[in-house]
């Protein structure tokens, strides 16, 4: 059977609602429009994130999601749990606060539009089973970009080039490979460093990773490792324990002085992580500094806390990463209980009014300048931008160019 041929997931949902209305007393529904975000906030790991925020509460709410065409989910649940309910939703407000529709109230085109909307099921039945049917005729004609996050136990998505999807099979098998291969040769460096001035860039600490693009070219040449987003998760889970691992030899030069390692927040919390520990000296812990994603902390905040708690007791450093222009000002460092922050070089930064980047310096001055690294700097344009707001530590190609530079002078 062909994807045109299944019901859409607005079917799947009218359905529900009419089968719904012998019960619909004390039930209530949400509406989240992630279709009037901006679309870098609508990428994949940004929907499964908000799935499973919902997916977390449904073991104590009695409620069902349902994933729409146009990428909008609406939860149906036991209104007595709203407050529950409200909880993730103030969750995923403060993961997407830089997008102008939680910020401004805004969509793309710029007209007023709300984040979600509320129904009592019970006193407006006619208009949620009304929503419904509006859903399912606006949609009829649109092509499916539910993210593969909704669809987790399809193994054939469409992925837009001939190679082959990644597989629970094949990263089976890929797993196996990995505890044989040597992955040293796979590891890169790039250098954090404080740009005082015209000063020649001076390195603070180096981030280590192990290089995907090289790692599919040399290992996975024929497949696809981006096609599942949930597959991709796990294999990043496995790319962290083989650099735990590859961080315990002492004899690896690559691997030594401070260096900064980007893990997933279940990393921290697996046997993985406490068998690294045991096996780093106490005044090594020191010179590591773990780097989390922002959406990896957002999506379970219980779990980062708790292995944040863990982290500093022994000595670590802890960065968030993923950090945009935008969310700086709302990235409290020292409520996160964190180190440093890492916010991501965007060449619109540029054309930033005045009153944006007063903003910045201050967030900037409140986490401290030398705690705040601006990454991807790939030209001068960077670090200039960087200075303006007074950040001294850079990351990027740029930067690896003006060291080189320095070098062969």
């Amino acid at each position: 059977m062909s994807d045109s041929s299944l019901p859409s997931p607005e079917a799947f949902l009218v359905d529900y609602v009419r089968r719904l209305e012998r019960r619909k007393d004390g039930v209530g529904a949400i509406h989240v429009h992630f279709s009037k975000l901006q679309a870098f906030n609508r990428r994949d790991h940004h929907i499964r994130t908000a799935i499973v925020a919902f997916e977390e509460i449904v073991p104590e709410v009695t409620g069902r999601i349902f994933t729409l065409s146009n990428q909008d989910l609406i939860f149906i649940f036991d209104a007595a749990e709203m407050d529950e309910v409200n909880a993730v939703i103030f969750r995923l407000k403060f993961l997407f606060n830089d997008d102008p529709l939680i910020s401004d109230g805004k969509d793309e085109s710029g007209a007023p539009a709300t984040f979600t909307d509320y129904f009592d099921v019970g006193q407006q039945y006619k208009e949620f089973l009304h929503l419904t049917q509006m859903l399912v005729r606006s949609n009829a004609n649109r092509p499916r970009v539910v993210s593969k996050a909704a669809e987790r136990h399809n193994d054939h998505p469409d992925y837009g080039d001939d190679r082959a999807p990644l597989t629970p099979k094949i990263l089976g098998r890929i797993d196996e490979s990995l505890r044989r291969a040597d992955l040293s040769n796979l590891m890169r460096r790039q250098a954090i460093c404080a740009v005082v001035g015209d000063a020649n860039p001076t390195p603070v600490f180096h981030e280590l990773f192990i290089s995907i693009k090289d790692l599919q070219e040399t290992l996975l040449p024929d497949v696809n490792v981006l096609s599942n987003r949930w597959l991709f998760q796990h294999l990043t889970e496995i790319l962290d324990r083989r650099m735990l691992s590859l961080l315990t030899r002492s004899n690896d030069a690559s691997v030594t002085g401070s260096v900064s390692i980007n893990l997933n927040v279940s990393t921290l919390l697996s046997p993985d992580f406490l068998t690294f520990d045991s096996n780093v000296k106490a005044g090594q812990r020191g010179t590591i500094v773990l780097e989390l994603q922002k959406i990896d902390i957002f999506a379970d905040l219980g779990a980062f806390f708790f292995a944040r708690d863990f982290c500093r007791d022994r000595g670590y450093r802890i960065c968030i990463d993923g950090i945009s222009h935008l969310s700086l000002p709302y990235i409290n460092r020292n409520k996160l209980g964190v180190d440093m922050i890492k916010m991501i070089w965007d060449p619109e930064m540029e054309s930033m009014d005045e009153e944006h980047r007063e903003a910045m310096r201050a967030a900037v001055a409140e986490s401290g300048d030398t705690r705040v690294i601006l990454c991807r700097c790939d030209d001068e344009r960077a670090i200039k931008f960087g200075h303006s707001i007074n950040i001294t530590m850079f990351q990027g190609r740029h930067v690896e160019h003006l060291m080189s530079e320095r070098t062969k002078k």
